[in-house]
């Protein structure tokens, strides 16, 4: 079995499949995903991640702000965290993090936001699950700030491996999108030959990066096969054991998702 770790159920392209999200599902439990995890990234669809994973059985979610997502003047408040956070589909805390590839203007909102999600994980006790880009040194700093005593995931990683040894120092999990797929991205493909086989996670983070040979198109969370082939031939591994051993980090990682069997 696969589990697709991070996807944005709410922004798939559906046309592929007439426009219906069950046979989006569908089509990804053919090709052996067993669950799945619907990331929210804003206050507005919190609800929205919420309702889909109260509607499938297979399907669990995450709410939080993404950095990208955040308004000045409109801060997260710890209270309406929590509050979203109080439901028996929510398995953990974001996406949350920095991002300053677009919005380094931005960076001390991002980090107020970021330590609330963190403060978050430890008032809950979830994991939290974090977005970095070209913030390598502050989002390392605000994790050791943290401090936390359960994991979290460094989700879509691009960066070296001095980060992710970082990392995995801190007790997070590695997950790893499409973009290992792309020509250009040998720098991550040696990340992704590295980080232990008990530390890794598969996503496909879609609708977005769909990996070779789908780039360029819409993603969907069938794809994560693609992926999950990709990485157990670059590491040597027998596809069936890599498949479980990455299903086997998720349910580690969110104890509290209804992940069969």
């Amino acid at each position: 079995m696969l589990i697709d770790s991070h996807c944005h159920l709410d922004r798939l392209d559906l046309d592929l499949h007439g426009g219906s999200l069950d046979a989006a599902l569908d089509a990804a439990r053919n090709q052996g995903v067993g669950h799945f995890l619907c990331i929210g990234v804003s206050a507005e669809n919190a609800a929205t991640v919420k309702g889909i994973a109260a509607r499938y059985a297979d399907v669990d979610c995450s709410v939080g702000i993404h950095p990208l997502d955040l308004e000045p003047g409109a801060e997260p408040a710890l209270d309406w965290l929590l509050g979203e956070l109080n439901d028996p589909h929510v398995v953990a805390i974001g996406e949350t993090g920095l991002d300053y590839h677009y919005e380094p203007e931005a960076a001390e909102l991002q980090q107020a936001s970021f330590r609330l999600h963190l403060q978050a994980a430890r008032h809950t006790g979830l994991p939290v699950i974090v977005h970095t880009r070209a913030a390598r040194a502050d989002t390392l700093a605000l994790l050791r700030e943290a401090a936390l005593p359960q994991a979290g995931v460094l989700h879509c990683f691009t960066e070296d491996w001095a980060m992710a040894k970082a990392a995995l120092d801190l007790g997070f999990y590695i997950s790893l999108s499409g973009i290992v797929t792309f020509r250009n991205a040998d720098a991550l493909r040696e990340v992704a030959r590295q980080v232990p086989a008990d530390r890794l996670l598969v996503e496909t983070d879609s609708p977005y990066l769909a990996p070779i040979p789908y780039r360029g198109k819409p993603n969907l969370p069938q794809y994560v096969r693609e992926v999950a082939e990709f990485l157990a031939r670059l590491r040597g591994e027998d596809f069936d054991v890599f498949a479980e051993q990455t299903s086997a980090n998720f349910k580690r990682l969110f104890p509290l998702a209804r992940v069969a069997g």
